[in-house]
């Protein structure tokens, strides 16, 4: 990218992140803009995202992963964990988990895909961007048995089959964050018993027009007749 498509990139990064409410340093900001250059050069070789225009991946790839971080931010403040988890499901290019992973030092994030290569970028992404609490795991999510403490996902699968692959890498404790367009209704209707929705948030994209929300869920509590 050019200079002055950077300086635009750069600029149109920090009015969003100030529109969501979301502090980023100097170091935050610049690994975030060198995440969107790498996946940028991957996607000509590997495909990772559809998306190919710089300005449209800032808008509909970075700033919409930024938008679930305040929310996740104020989870992690609230569980008060020490060294909390975060397992990102079907994360392709590392969305959301490469953004969260910049932005909340203290979260060890793991992404996991069934696509070798797509695993394979974000090892590189931590390598590149220097972050020692991000890994790129090549797996399938039921094979996973570590506890996590949030288990998410953006745009991946149906909320009932998500929380079903993932509930054997889910900490007995934790939750599942799952990034949503629009209000899933129908989705929500066919979840099971023993999954509980206790937040339904929705998030507003800065430049995205279109519906965002997050799907808050948990263990639902297995009472005794």
């Amino acid at each position: 990218m050019s200079g002055s498509v950077d300086a635009v990139l750069r600029e149109r990064l920090l009015a969003g992140t100030q529109a969501l409410g979301v502090a980023l340093s100097e170091a935050q900001a610049a690994q975030l803009l060198d995440y969107l250059a790498l996946l940028q050069k991957w996607n000509r070789v590997y495909n990772l995202t559809a998306v190919r225009d710089p300005q449209e991946m800032l808008t509909q790839h970075l700033l919409d992963s930024l938008a679930a971080v305040p929310p996740l931010q104020r989870w992690l403040a609230r569980a008060g964990r020490a060294q909390p988890r975060l397992l990102d499901v079907g994360s392709g290019g590392g969305l959301p988990g490469v953004v969260f992973a910049v932005c909340c030092p203290a979260l060890d994030v793991s992404c996991v895909d069934t696509v070798g290569k797509k695993a394979a970028f974000v090892q590189q992404a931590a390598l590149a961007l220097k972050l020692p609490n991000l890994h790129g795991l090549h797996a399938r999510v039921e094979t996973l048995a570590t506890p996590f403490d949030v288990v998410s996902c953006r745009a991946f699968a149906a909320l009932a089959d998500f929380t079903a692959w993932s509930r054997g890498a889910l900490a007995p404790d934790g939750v599942w964050l799952a990034m949503k367009g629009k209000h899933p209704s129908e989705e929500l209707a066919a979840l099971p018993a023993g999954v509980q929705v206790f937040h339904v948030e929705p998030l507003q994209v800065p430049g995205l027009a279109a519906e965002r929300c997050i799907v808050w869920m948990r263990p639902a509590e297995v009472r005794s007749a």
